[in-house]
């Protein structure tokens, strides 16, 4: 069924009035107003998120490495500065490919293409939250298996995510390791969010801020620490992953890797290598 164009342009008006706030403030107003709205918004998705990346991970560094030094890691865990320099480069190379694929997004819903809608008031708030729910459930699904596969299938592996996995100790990885990606790795990581706009109808601006929240969530997986907090896959089950290879693929939460047999939990692998070095020691 076609979608009326006046109800189309709400999403245009949107996406303009976000082009506006971020591009307004960070750049001079001839050097972006001139564009069409596509760059506009590839500009805007850009900017926010190569500043969402710098912040978010400058602060969780500063936070975990400096005023909790010793509370969360020790010393001799803390990533140097040279690998959180080439995390960065990693990520920096390949940030405007990233933030390419929001910015067709947006395209495809202004054009109508997707489920989304424009206003929170157009459904009930039960039919909201069921829907975001809904949302982060495909969402999950899609990546624990897209990130399986980026394993299980050696060329992807080889050419793609092993970029990512030269961070493979807890001193290597960091919160800036969470974007050190392939640019193509990356982006197909990030599909399953697209993907989900075509089968569940979400809020627009709500799938906006659960894109961008993928640079914070991913910066916190990459820290080493372990939050413990059931079900949410945390930086403990992560850094697993990142020893093991094969193990703990999931996104948010432990769900998808205890359905489908690749679960492995850190307390568990603790007190496995304690067992093991209390062998050693006898």
């Amino acid at each position: 069924m076609a979608v009326d164009a006046a109800y189309l342009m709400q999403f245009v008006d949107e996406t303009s009035f976000y082009n506006r706030i971020v591009l307004c403030h960070l750049l001079p107003s001839n050097l972006w107003d001139p564009l069409p709205h596509f760059l506009q918004t590839w500009l805007r998705n850009y900017l926010a998120g190569t500043l969402l990346y710098f912040v978010s991970g400058f602060l969780w560094c500063f936070y975990i490495y400096y005023l909790k030094l010793n509370v969360y890691l020790p010393k001799d865990a803390i990533p140097t500065r040279k690998a959180m320099l080439l995390q960065i480069y990693v990520a920096m190379k390949a940030m405007p490919w990233y933030t390419l694929l929001p910015t067709v997004s947006e395209y495809m819903i202004e054009s109508g293409w997707t489920k989304c809608y424009s206003r929170v008031g157009e459904v009930s708030w039960i039919l909201y939250f069921v829907s975001i729910a809904t949302y982060l459930v495909l969402v999950e699904f899609g990546i624990y298996w897209m990130h399986r596969e980026l394993h299980d299938i050696k060329p992807l592996y080889k050419y793609l995510h092993a970029t990512h996995h030269i961070y493979n100790k807890q001193n290597t990885l960091s919160p800036f390791a969470g974007l050190a990606f392939h640019p193509l790795d990356g982006i197909l990581q990030a599909v399953p969010h697209v993907v989900a706009l075509f089968i569940v109808p979400i809020h627009f601006t709500t799938h906006l801020g659960l894109l961008f929240m993928e640079a914070i969530w991913t910066a916190n997986i990459h820290d080493c620490i372990h939050g413990n907090i059931w079900p949410v896959m945390g930086a403990g089950y992560h850094t697993i992953h990142h020893t093991t290879y094969k193990h703990n693929y999931g996104h948010y939460t432990i769900w998808m890797d205890w359905m489908f047999g690749s679960l492995r939990d850190p307390l568990l692998e603790e007190v496995d290598n304690n067992n093991d070095s209390s062998k050693k020691a006898e």
